[in-house]
């Protein structure tokens, strides 16, 4: 008997992004999401309207400021509990969000700069707390810096993932046969950060030795995740038989997974899939490789609870739980170094994994 290889779907999200989209071609593409959430849990997509410029205005704005000396880039680090500005080497471990005991040295080697939705950009909404929906931390000029290009960069590629994210969810409500405005009714003020991701080192500052990991193990955090990233291979994807698999994006699609707040909505009917980075090394030296995460994590006072439609002869596998209890656990693992006790669900898919 043999086994079909593992593949990353691609959809075409176009009917969805044009404002007159055929009924019957909606229909379509929502049925293809479903299939690809239900099955592998990350899915390729084409069709999405981001223009060529904002992808070049993005990867620019990248390799200006990563480019920088380390300790210009560590002056707008901020406090584990801020998600905003840089974090440098070997100051996270994102399989602690998981709960692995194993995984307690703060040992991925990828370098970030985070930016996100803030207070001020919900207006509509009183009482935000200011921790969680900080303001962004923006660089400044430097030699051969141009903070203002690079916030225009930035800034054009958080709307447009945005955008793109607004209308996946737009598509998992159609697919599920539920509320169009159920997840809408439940993002007015989301919780969305932009990660940006630099895998690349000055020869001389990290041992290759065998607990160097990119990025660890871990599920994304909350609704859905709208990926950029270059061709270079790192991006591994675990599948339902706890076997590791590459995946690298074809030529002008973006990556997008699911994160926990979408699989505990959907009583894990919709995977929230675990993934990794593992170190791209040609030659013993450290290949570059690059990503922008966006994460469309949802309202940080939305009660999650499972959907009805959803509840199987197992019954439901998660509590109700707010978005914000949750991502305050998960960012409590990864960037303060205290194991998450809120994912054993999680924790056990890491830890039954072979490694190819």
């Amino acid at each position: 008997m043999t086994t079909s290889p593992f593949t990353v779907p691609v959809v075409d999200i176009t009917p969805w992004v044009e404002p007159d989209g055929d009924p019957a071609d909606r229909a379509a593409a929502a049925r293809a999401l479903d299939s690809a959430c239900r099955g592998v849990g990350f899915v390729q997509i084409i069709g999405h309207g981001v223009p060529d410029e904002a992808i070049a205005g993005l990867t620019a704005a990248m390799d200006a400021f990563f480019g920088q000396d380390l300790e210009v880039k560590k002056s707008f680090t901020t406090p584990p509990e801020i998600n905003r500005g840089y974090s440098a080497p070997k100051s996270e471990s994102l399989s602690l969000s998981l709960g692995v005991e194993s995984a307690s040295r703060m040992n991925d080697f990828f370098e970030a700069f985070n930016v996100g939705a803030g207070v001020a950009d919900y207006p509509h909404v009183s009482g935000l707390p200011e921790q969680a929906y900080a303001e962004n931390v923006w660089p400044t000029d430097a030699p051969g810096f141009d903070a203002t290009a690079f916030r225009a960069g930035v800034s054009g590629w958080f709307l447009q993932a945005g955008r793109v994210a607004r209308v996946l969810t737009r598509m998992l409500a159609d697919a599920l046969g539920v509320d169009p405005e159920l997840f809408a009714g439940a993002t007015d003020h989301s919780l969305d950060v932009l990660r940006m991701n630099n895998y690349a080192l000055p020869p001389g500052t990290v041992d290759l030795d065998g607990d160097l990991i990119g990025m660890g193990e871990h599920t994304d955090y909350g609704i859905v995740t709208v990926l950029w990233a270059d061709q270079v291979a790192g991006l591994q994807v675990l599948d339902t038989g706890g076997t590791w698999h590459d995946v690298s994006p074809a030529d002008g699609a973006l990556l997008v997974n699911l994160g926990d707040i979408t699989a505990r909505w959907t009583n894990e009917n919709y995977l929230s899939t675990l993934h990794r980075v593992k170190p791209p090394i040609v030659d013993g030296t450290i290949r570059r490789r690059r990503s922008a995460a966006f994460f469309h994590d949802g309202n940080i006072d939305a009660v999650i609870s499972t959907l009805p439609g959803c509840i199987g002869e197992e019954g439901e596998f998660y509590p109700p739980i707010t978005v914000g209890e949750h991502i305050e656990a998960k960012l409590s693992g990864s960037r303060s170094g205290r194991r998450n006790t809120l994912a054993e669900r999680e924790s056990a898919r890491v830890l039954s994994a072979r490694t190819p």
